[in-house]
């Protein structure tokens, strides 16, 4: 997935943790807190934890410009809530009731007087109205506007090697709006972005990789090459395509006919059409029909350069998912929806363009961020999103995370968000082998460690060597238990971080090791200065994600088309049953391990060739296990998962 170390922002401090949110917040309600001025309503989660004494370095500027979005609780926030999670309950007698946009917009939206209302006391502050959607008002003002409409005051304070603006205290709203607010993003100026795979090359330069390759699991072994655990190993996967996918996550005869399923990432690829078509037309997928790929694109784009979000290092991550999706199911619509940057304000635009007018029923998202660096007031504006979703039966699927528990990357023990959220899906990764014939043999969670091959060609340097990447899974510091997880998620992960128990991801999981990875076709810069379609192998828990929300939609199409919605409650239902691969680490009684060539350069041999062992089912501190696990959830689709859904209509 994500963490893009090339423009990771820099200097952030890793150590600030959020502190454990009250319970009605965790669940995605405001809660409205009397603050120490009478009148007003605490706007929870509006101070970051960052934002210490300590790093105080004194009050900002009564002149400095800021913008800010004032996020609508609409009508009945606790209420929708309550909705989503009866509607996507398999025992609940609302399952699958679900409501059209206009119905949820109707309900649970923000009225006309509550926005004119909000309106009218961020103007009397001095604010300028910048703009009003039907979930948020924009403003834009000087820091002493922005001071007395919050009443709150914002100070400078350091952060890593920088500093940011930042609330001394919670903001606050004037209770006679009554909960007509629930929040406000934009008073503090740290960058908050996601980020997605690390190991994506964009067209900029063209990256392929070198053989010798295995066409099936095992199917190449590198017999000039030493041994590891005590045998022989295979050479990696040149990169499986859909035909062996569909086999190993029990696809049948279905093909998506009739589902919608929508992609986020940041920015848009220029090549997509062409790319996908010809990908399509070299590994036997179905054609793409007339209109059965719409791009949805915001009017300009923000924030591309390289030292930001890198807009081109996100075309091969749509690349990925559009192929992905579409290979496993050839016959689903597929809208991509492009943000306009990689800012968490344009991705939250980005879902609620799809929830507002319900482009899909199911979302894949390979992006994401770490834990310490989602603020509440954010996490409630994307609950608020996923809830809206789910009351309209759309599911949210996120990939979990390509940095195992994140201590190599930041030296703290985290999940990633927006995965962590009780309200999405979240998928991990596992190493798939297919054999011959396309037969499932097993998978283990994905986790890598590499060795290089020793100079004389002998041995295998300091095996099994550093870890590399791996499914990103672990225990939220901030997310309470979610309802579906009690009973299955054992109390060692639920309660690792409070007595009273968190949200553990991921849910559920498929092929994500770029060793046994997935084969993608993309138009990129050639080493000539050319522009040319080529293809490589690919991995992360960034096709996890479109994998499952293809499954997902070969699902949809077994239950007669009607949407699964927030799939969460219907997975962990069937906990424990055939209808998946119970994924564990060491699925054969032996260590495994591919062996891989790689060209130094990344895309010919003229820099010379790198061979080294990739270790298989290594996570960091996370491990595979029989039942659910923190790296591979319940586990992966086995024969017998798609069809399940035809049955789940609920009880009543």
């Amino acid at each position: 997935m994500r963490s893009n170390r090339a423009t990771m922002r820099a200097g952030v401090s890793m150590a600030a943790t959020l502190p454990m949110l009250a319970g009605a917040l965790a669940l995605g309600i405001p809660a409205a807190h009397a603050v120490d001025t009478p009148g007003r309503d605490a706007l929870a989660g509006t101070k970051p934890a960052w934002a210490t004494a300590k790093a105080d370095k004194g009050a900002t500027a009564d002149s400095s410009k800021l913008s800010a979005r004032v996020y609508l609780a609409g009508r009945n926030a606790s209420g929708l809530a309550a909705y989503a999670k009866a509607v996507s309950d398999p025992e609940s007698a609302q399952y699958g009731k679900y409501l059209s946009a206009a119905q949820v917009q109707q309900r649970f939206g923000a009225t006309t007087a509550q926005v004119s209302a909000v309106k009218s006391w961020l103007k009397s502050a001095g604010l300028k109205i910048t703009g009003t959607t039907q979930h948020y008002v924009t403003v834009s003002g000087d820091v002493a506007a922005v001071e007395k409409a919050f009443s709150t005051s914002l100070h400078n304070y350091s952060k890593g090697s920088k500093t940011y603006r930042a609330p001394s205290k919670t903001a606050s709203a004037p209770d006679s709006l009554g909960g007509a607010v629930l929040t406000v993003t934009g008073l503090d100026n740290a960058p908050h972005k996601a980020n997605h795979d690390d190991t994506l090359p964009g067209p900029t330069a063209v990256f392929k990789n070198s053989g010798p390759f295995s066409s099936y699991y095992g199917s190449n072994t590198a017999t000039t090459l030493p041994s590891a655990y005590g045998q022989k190993i295979p050479y990696a996967i040149e990169g499986y395509t859909g035909k062996q996918l569909r086999a190993a996550y029990g696809a049948g005869k279905y093909t998506g006919k009739g589902v919608r399923v929508a992609i986020t990432d940041a920015y848009a690829s220029p090549t997509i059409a062409f790319d996908a078509a010809t990908y399509a037309k070299k590994h036997g997928d179905a054609t793409w029909k007339t209109s059965q790929l719409k791009q949805v694109l915001p009017s300009d784009y923000t924030h591309t350069g390289a030292d930001e979000c890198d807009a081109s290092g996100w075309y091969g991550e749509e690349t990925l998912d559009v192929e992905a999706v579409h290979a496993v199911a050839p016959d689903a619509n597929v809208t991509y929806v492009g943000a306009a940057s990689c800012m968490d304000d344009d991705l939250l635009d980005s879902l609620s363009k799809i929830v507002d007018n319900h482009l899909a029923d199911i979302v894949s998202n390979s992006w994401g961020d770490i834990e310490a660096n989602q603020t509440p007031d954010l996490a409630a504006a994307y609950d608020q999103v996923f809830q809206l979703g789910a009351v309209e039966g759309i599911g949210f699927y996120f990939s979990s995370g390509d940095n195992g528990d994140e201590v190599a990357n930041t030296k703290v023990k985290q999940v990633d968000t927006p995965a962590n959220s009780a309200w999405v899906t979240a998928v991990g990764g596992t190493s798939l082998a297919v054999g011959k014939g396309d037969k499932y043999l097993w998978e283990t969670g994905w986790g890598t460690e590499k060795a290089a091959l020793s100079t004389d060609g002998k041995s295998w340097t300091a095996f099994p060597g550093a870890f590399t990447s791996g499914a990103g899974g672990g225990t939220s510091k901030t997310v309470a238990e979610p309802f579906y997880q009690k009973g299955v998620v054992p109390d060692a992960l639920a309660k690792a971080n409070s007595a009273t128990g968190n949200r553990v991801v991921p849910d559920i999981s498929a092929i994500a090791d770029p060793n046994t990875g997935f084969k993608v076709g993309q138009t990129q810069t050639q080493s000539d200065g050319s522009e040319s379609y080529s293809e490589y192998r690919i991995g992360g828990t960034s096709l996890a994600s479109p994998v499952i929300a293809a499954v997902q939609a070969l699902a949809q199409e077994a239950r007669g088309g009607k949407a699964i919605g927030f799939a969460n409650p219907s997975i962990y239902a069937k906990y424990g049953t055939k209808v998946y691969h119970d994924v564990t680490d060491n699925p054969t009684g032996s260590g495994l391990a591919v062996a891989r060539v790689d060209f130094a350069n990344g895309y010919d041999a003229t820099g010379g060739l790198l061979t080294s062992v990739r270790s298989l089912g290594k996570d960091s501190s996370l491990s595979a296990v029989k039942g659910y696990d923190d790296v591979t959830g319940v586990g992966t689709p086995a024969n017998g998962y798609v069809e399940s859904f035809s049955r789940s209509q609920g009880h009543h």
